[in-house]
């Protein structure tokens, strides 16, 4: 897969699967701008291994869920690498703490939608005008937002499964214009998130329960996110494609 001359955005770009999407698409050769929230040393980090390994990365911290930030990660990006965009791969997201009907605040369902659902939303409004035809946009969407999630996930896997639904309608607004548009559904990937939010006997018993007996690996999260943006891809559309091991079947 070739991404010379390619610009890329990746959103939580920084760690875990963010951080091989974007190390990924540098070596196949794009400009690759690794957006973070919260955790410098771990983008910065990430920027360092692609510039070593002869790549060519900037870094930019940014609030996904704040569309002003979202306006200036854009011009970060024209500014360093020029006006056209060709890949936006969505990435930040996350639970942010497991709760129960009861204790869902609207404060907190807004939190969390506005993490997965309104970050998804507004990159993407932010980017398109800057996209030609053969752009591609995949977005994080979750198994979560199939099967609804496991205890305490609800407004997690509602806020993902709007990322589904708005995947297909941008697949179908932006298609004619010729941007594509998909998302991954990942199971059970070995991430910092399933360290914070997922007991270690419970990650036990999922990976057992797996047809491949285990848990997911960041890469390889990574490589099919960095496929649906190559244009070896280029017949796939509004695809929300299963990345779970075999653990469900949609």
């Amino acid at each position: 897969m070739d991404f010379k001359d390619k610009v890329a955005i990746v959103t939580g770009g920084g760690r875990d699967i963010g951080r091989e999407v974007s190390i990924k698409l540098a070596a196949a050769g794009a400009k690759v701008v690794v957006n973070y929230a919260n955790d410098d040393a771990s983008a910065q980090a990430t920027v360092k291994q692609i510039t070593d390994a002869g790549g060519t990365a900037i870094v930019h911290r940014a609030d996904v869920s704040d569309a002003k930030a979202v306006e200036g990660l854009v011009a970060a990006t024209q500014a360093a690498f020029g006006q056209k965009i060709d890949v936006l791969v969505n990435v930040a997201g996350g639970m942010v703490e497991r709760r129960t009907l009861a204790d869902i605040d609207e404060a907190f369902f807004h939190k969390v939608m506005d993490l997965n659902l309104t970050s998804t939303y507004l990159t993407t409004r932010a980017v398109v005008p800057h996209m030609a035809q053969g752009a591609a946009i995949v977005n994080f969407a979750s198994q979560a937002g199939r099967d609804g999630g496991g205890p305490g996930a609800a407004i997690y896997a509602t806020s993902k499964a709007g990322v589904m639904t708005f995947t297909r309608a941008m697949a179908k607004e932006l298609g004619p214009k010729g941007i594509r548009v998909n998302s991954l559904c990942c199971g059970m990937i070995a991430t910092r998130f399933h360290d914070d939010f997922t007991k270690p006997e419970v990650r036990t018993a999922v990976a057992g329960a797996t047809p491949l007996r285990r848990q997911g690996d960041a890469a390889e999260a990574a490589d099919v996110a960095v496929y649906l943006a190559s244009s070896a891809a280029s017949f796939i559309q509004g695809a929300n494609l299963d990345v779970n091991g075999g653990t469900y079947f949609s």
